[in-house]
């Protein structure tokens, strides 16, 4: 689905508890499976949570504190059930669009034993000084940290 870049590709478990009445993964907790593909591939913000593995690019993790990457948008479309399975969900990442002051993350979230494209997202993200409110512009260290990994949107 990459066009280009190199995906970043995390399992991610899927909870009992994620499970809705029809059997499938609730379609708010694929968002929780999207956060937390994203913090596997660029870490957890700086300043939260205890020393872990290291993220395979430390984009979260490295900013000063002060600074939060915040959601902007979610689009998200379903296109087959995902199933509760006891293996973790194969969610592939990658950055569809780079601006100054944001950057979109693809995720391609697979059925871990069938390899079926359950759903399809994106996530536009910025930075913002929790001071001043202010949206910041990405670096140019961002950027070239984000550039190994670009490829096509899943919503062209």
């Amino acid at each position: 689905m990459v066009l280009g870049g190199q995906t970043l590709t995390c399992l991610v478990p899927m909870r009992w508890s994620d499970m809705d009445a029809y059997g499938h993964i609730n379609n708010v907790q694929v968002l929780r499976l999207l956060e937390e593909a994203r913090i596997h591939a660029f870490g957890a913000p700086g300043g939260t949570g205890a020393e872990g593995d290291q993220p395979p690019v430390a984009l979260f993790s490295s900013v000063n504190p002060g600074i939060q990457a915040l959601v902007v948008e979610h689009r998200v479309r379903f296109v087959d059930t995902l199933d509760y399975r006891n293996v973790p969900a194969r969610i592939d990442v990658w950055v569809s669009a780079l601006k100054p002051a944001s950057f979109t993350l693809s995720y391609l979230v697979l059925d871990p034993l069938t390899g079926v494209a359950c759903v399809k997202a994106e996530t536009i993200l910025a930075f913002v000084d929790t001071n001043s409110g202010s949206v910041l512009r990405l670096s140019e260290e961002q950027k070239d940290a984000l550039t190994p990994y670009r490829g096509a949107s899943l919503f062209p």
